[in-house]
């Protein structure tokens, strides 16, 4: 059996599944109480609600969602001043389309564009650049929205437009770093966390070693790939390591996840960015967590190139986003959620982007 076949074989599962409720059985009993893992991933969030596995576990372990969209931990405030520049006479905004229903303080991208303002959606950086080329007399600004994994696509498209001379292409960089967000999880004590599923495509970038200051705390993680067969796998691996006494950092992605991550990837980013300090939607601002442009690039940054007004943001009243992606609250504990805010009317960013956990849990997991 060729190993994309074993990944979603039935039978392959099934026996997974009984493997991994047994472990779990054997954990709560020594415990005494249900098991918490955390999924820090949107897509691992979207695969599990989908396959069913989170209420397959439900009597030993929870399986909460973490900070894994890139759309939901966008700071408000950075949604507002993307609304800014799309206000802008003369600058058309690119974007992925996640982005575009959003709701920022008092519109959205979406609505913005009814009203006449040009947003665009394009599928990679690399598309925004090319309409760059092929319209100067308009300023394009892409949002770059996203972690370590969407990050090189927009530092690759920074060092396209600098090489052929591109002048009217800049950046609104709101990229985030993964591994800075997990120390802040961890060190809030209202937390009671028994392990991570760690992301797949971050980790391809940055890979395990990445990740080993999760030892220093104690706290088991596995690496996982996305198919519900690889997540029970990885889940296996963690509730083996509580049985054992053991809080290692260990990969059951290694079929593409190699243990010093895409090194090109890596040099690309430091080349084009720096580290810095940014807020996150929820957490507030997460030292050393973001990416901005070099000052040898400031050319390229929106931020600076253009004049925003002050934006006065606010997070719409009853929204539990914020909790949701700290793992405090589940998507069904908002008061909101399938009420007020549902996918036709998103409230927060969670019900909108595809990976968001409210949106997750409206499409598959919604008692009605």
């Amino acid at each position: 059996m060729q190993i994309w076949e074993r990944l979603r074989d039935p039978a392959t599962g099934r026996k997974l599944a009984g493997r991994v409720r047994e472990l779990a059985a054997r954990v709560c009993d020594r415990l005494g109480r249900r098991l918490v893992f955390m999924e820090v991933c949107g897509t691992h969030t979207m695969a599990i609600s989908r396959s069913g596995i989170r209420s397959l576990l439900r009597d030993y372990l929870e399986l909460r969602s973490g900070p894994g969209c890139p759309v939901c931990v966008t700071d408000q405030a950075d949604i507002d001043r993307m609304i800014a520049l799309a206000r802008l006479e003369g600058v058309v905004v690119g974007t992925f389309g996640d982005m575009l229903r959003v709701p920022g303080s008092s519109s959205s991208l979406e609505r913005e564009r009814a009203l006449g303002a040009q947003v665009k959606i394009f599928y990679s950086p690399a598309e925004a650049v090319a309409w760059a080329a092929a319209n100067p007399s308009q300023q394009m600004v892409f949002l770059g929205v996203g972690f370590e994994t969407t990050a090189p696509g927009v530092a690759l498209s920074i060092k396209e437009a600098e090489q052929k001379g591109i002048s009217n292409y800049s950046v609104y960089v709101s990229h985030k770093l993964i591994p800075p967000a997990l120390k802040a999880l961890l060190a809030d004590p209202e937390n009671r966390l028994d392990g991570f599923l760690l992301p797949g495509h971050v980790s391809t970038i940055i890979g395990r070693r990445a990740y080993l200051f999760l030892e220093e705390y104690g706290m088991p993680a596995v690496i996982a790939g996305f198919e519900p067969n690889e997540i029970l796998d990885a889940v296996r691996e963690l509730l083996e390591m509580l049985l054992e006494g053991k809080a290692e950092v260990r990969n059951a992605y290694s079929h593409v996840v190699r243990e010093e991550g895409n090194l090109r990837a890596q040099k690309l980013l430091s080349e084009v960015f720096t580290v810095c300090d940014v807020p996150w939607r929820g957490f507030g601002c997460i030292p050393q967590s973001g990416l901005r442009l070099r000052e040898e690039l400031a050319a390229f940054d929106a931020a600076r190139r253009f004049e925003l007004p002050p934006v006065e943001s606010r997070v719409p009243p009853g929204c539990a986003c914020g909790e949701i992606l700290k793992g405090k609250l589940t998507p069904k504990d908002c008061p909101l959620f399938a009420r007020a805010c549902h996918p036709t009317h998103p409230v927060g960013p969670c019900m909108v982007s595809s990976e968001g956990a409210c949106a997750a849990y409206y499409r598959y997991e919604r008692e009605v």
